[in-house]
């Protein structure tokens, strides 16, 4: 095992893993940026790095400072965490040539999986069901010929993309040309490659996707399902398992497809074949692999109680992982709500500044995977997310309670949040009924955001102000308040 490992990310999934090294007893590195000073992340870690200032590319992307970090540090390991260079091959290869360990998968199989086009031609080889698509499509011509065999809508995607990025749907031909070029331009932009891809538009599309773990001596599991379909501009805000849709009967096919599609690329270590399902036909297609630890992780933890970081540097140190296939198990329900600071009543605009208050919710069967505290600071360098809200319980129903509860505990003074949009879909009948697709949340859940409590206090000061003059305001049981403010016609201040 390693004796010290530097995480090379921040927020959440940082204080995630410094908690997991803890439980192995290894000593940690954070990095930082300018911006990053007074992180949790930073206050937590055993040392911590500056690697420069607050844009990414200064520091939590930058390849050469954060392999000096470790090298200045004495790591032997580095854990990327999610985003940033967590899927970079070029990253993992620059760790092992600086002999050091990198807790992901193989460089070889970063490369294989993060190309859509070439992983989609070794999907279909491997025989895992793909999209109807074409990709190594370049004139527009070309693009209009393969829409019109396929049959509106159809669906735009950079080769190269991830995260939604680069993704258009088309539902005419009218449209086709413009989304084409819009496309190039966020792919060439995102990702310095404007190739793109064409494939079948399923409207009342699931997103569901199967968490695989492999270790170094040839054992391959998949660790059941994660229904991700609640989503807003294709990225994920509910996550939960089991999923409402499948069966057993589909489960068990959807599952052995995922570590078939894995082994096809030689995979070790934690990462996510995703599927798209058409509910009408109950038919499962590959979306995509994310070779890394996902941000909803923690509800295959909470549903399998399996601690899947320990295990991803566990099977990066060499050890094998002690589970076959049929005996892996799941009990009862987990559900998790992404926490982010963003204003939902404008058009999700992100939300940025000093954290006044913040209180967690406390209980039985809640988990907070957070990485933020009082006085911290949410800057615009980065993304949005602040915490991850995860419930247990029993059965669906009763983890939806449980989630509408932690919700209604936890406080957040500072920064606009997204909690009252969250509450709102938990309430939703179509949540509920576990009937939503990847379109419900722009097509159909309509979002109203509460009153703002300014203008609560207001409406009540007018209503009182309308009350016969009587020099007192009722109360419950018929009682009388002669001192209260709200009979004063002249206004207070509050």
């Amino acid at each position: 095992m390693f004796s010290k490992l530097l995480i090379a990310n921040r927020g959440e999934i940082a204080i995630r893993i410094l908690r997991a090294c803890g439980e192995l007893g290894i000593a940690t590195v954070a990095v930082y940026s300018e911006a990053d000073r007074a992180a949790l992340h930073v206050r937590e870690a055993d040392e911590a790095v500056l690697l420069g200032g607050p844009l990414p590319s200064e520091s939590y992307l930058s390849i050469e400072r954060i392999i000096a970090a470790a090298r200045q540090t004495g790591a032997e390991a580095i854990h990327p965490g999610y985003g940033f260079l967590s899927e970079n091959a070029d990253f993992a290869e620059a760790v092992q040539s600086a002999g050091l360990t990198f807790v992901g998968p193989p460089p070889a199989a970063i490369r294989a999986m993060g190309d859509k086009a070439e992983s989609k031609l070794r999907m279909q080889k491997a025989g895992v069901p793909t999209i109807p698509g074409t990709q190594g499509l370049e004139s527009d011509a070309d693009f209009a010929q393969a829409a019109h065999s396929m049959g509106y809508p159809v669906l735009v995607k950079a080769s190269a993309g991830g995260g939604g990025k680069g993704m258009q749907v088309v539902w005419g031909p009218a449209a086709l040309q413009d989304e084409l070029e819009a496309a190039r331009r966020v792919a060439r932009s995102a990702f310095g490659d404007d190739r793109l891809l064409l494939e079948k538009y399923f409207k009342s599309a699931r997103h569901v996707e199967f968490q695989v773990l492999g270790d170094q001596h040839g054992n391959l599991v998949h660790l059941f399902e994660r229904e991700c379909s609640v989503q807003r501009r294709h990225q994920k805000i509910i996550e939960e398992t089991p999923s409402p849709l499948l069966t057993a009967e589909m489960r068990e096919q959807m599952g052995r497809a995922a570590v078939t599609a894995a082994a096809a690329v030689g995979y070790t270590n934690a990462g996510t074949i995703e599927f798209l399902v058409d509910p009408e036909s109950m038919s499962f297609y590959f979306l995509e692999m994310n070779t890394r630890l996902q941000v909803e992780h923690a509800v295959t933890e909470l549903l399998t109680g399996l601690d899947l970081v320990q295990w991803q540097i566990r099977i990066a140190a060499g050890e094998p992982f002690p589970l076959h296939q049929d005996q892996l198990t799941r009990r009862g329900h987990a559900l998790e709500c992404r926490v982010y600071a963003e204003d939902a009543a404008q058009d999700f605009l992100p939300s940025t500044g000093g954290l006044l208050q913040v209180v967690e919710p406390r209980g039985p069967g809640i988990r907070l995977d957070s990485g933020i505290a009082a006085g911290g600071e949410v800057s615009h360098y980065y993304d949005p997310l602040l915490a991850k809200l995860i419930v247990h319980a029993e059965d669906r129903a009763a983890a939806i309670r449980r989630m509408q509860s932690a919700l209604r505990d936890y406080v957040i003074h500072g920064v606009t949040t997204n909690i009252d949009f969250l509450q709102d879909i938990l309430a939703h009948p179509d949540f509920q009924n576990g009937s939503v697709s990847t379109t419900w949340v722009e097509e159909v859940f309509e979002w109203q955001p509460p009153a703002p409590l300014i203008a609560a206090l207001l409406a009540a000061a007018i209503a009182d102000t309308r009350m016969p003059a009587t020099g007192a305001a009722p109360l419950g049981g018929g009682e009388t308040d002669p001192f209260s403010p709200w009979n004063s016609v002249q206004g207070f201040r509050n």
